[in-house]
């Protein structure tokens, strides 16, 4: 969920194509002594700036369509709101993002063949904690939704599995983000790397246990929560989310057999 915006200021922009609309309007009227001519004037300025607006917004869209992964990590969190929009709409989905400020936990809300889903988006730097899963819950009741989705670039954490797995919430994190991406734009493949200084993460297609994260969907065989990495006197091994109320425990090596 993007942070609320300072009070905006007046764009540069806007300013300087007001004063440009005054000076056409006066000038035409003083040559012709006419407010239809003026008007003209000012109505060809005003029309020449939304052209150019229009353009500049087209090729933002597009290059904002074409980010990969990298890309997203350099994103504010507004900016991955409007990309996944876009991204969901590649997917079929009919995508609404919400404003800014006061949507209720809810960035985007997508619909497809009657099914309502409220995804909360985290475009961060580290792994993603619970509140967001509780943002995304909060947002499935108000906004009378079948699903909640938190889709981040990074991770989650062992509380947001979990509590991910008794709310029913979907958890997309990065290797499934690129996943979605390639689907519909294959040139990024090649994009896979980040530099992010306190997380850096190497995005490769490879194994999710070769690339040293969370196993996607592995359920635990004796209870059905998630098993998540955890260090031990004998290294990493795969332990329920569960713990201490189931003890089952997976090596990386029987993992990594399984995918």
């Amino acid at each position: 969920m993007a942070r609320r915006r300072r009070k905006e200021q007046v764009d540069p922009a806007q300013a300087l194509t007001g004063m440009l609309m005054l000076g056409a309007f006066f000038g035409m009227y003083k040559l012709t002594n006419s407010f239809v001519g003026g008007s003209i004037a000012a109505g060809c300025v005003l029309g020449a700036y939304i052209s150019i607006v229009m353009i500049v917004n087209q090729k933002h869209t597009e290059r904002l369509k074409r980010s990969g992964i990298a890309d997203i990590d350099k994103m504010d969190g507004r900016t991955f709101e409007l990309y996944l929009g876009h991204l969901f709409r590649s997917h079929g989905y009919e995508t609404e993002v919400t404003q800014a400020a006061g949507d209720y936990g809810a960035d985007l809300v997508i619909k497809k063949g009657g099914q309502k889903i409220v995804v909360q988006a985290k475009r961060y730097s580290k792994n993603v904690g619970l509140k967001a899963v509780q943002e995304a819950h909060t947002a499935m009741n108000h906004y009378g939704a079948s699903e909640a989705w938190v889709v981040t670039n990074r991770d989650y954490t062992e509380q947001a599995y979990t509590l991910a797995k008794s709310n029913g919430v979907r958890l997309i994190k990065r290797e499934q983000l690129i996943e979605m991406i390639l689907a519909v734009n294959p040139g990024q493949s090649s994009g896979s790397k980040t530099t992010a200084k306190d997380d850096q993460v190497s995005t490769s297609a490879v194994p999710v246990a070769a690339a040293d994260e969370e196993p996607d969907d592995l359920e635990c065989p004796k209870c059905g929560y998630l098993l998540v990495k955890r260090n031990g006197k004998r290294g990493e091994f795969y332990g329920c989310s569960n713990f201490p109320k189931c003890r089952h425990t997976r090596t990386i090596d029987e993992f990594a057999e399984s995918v």
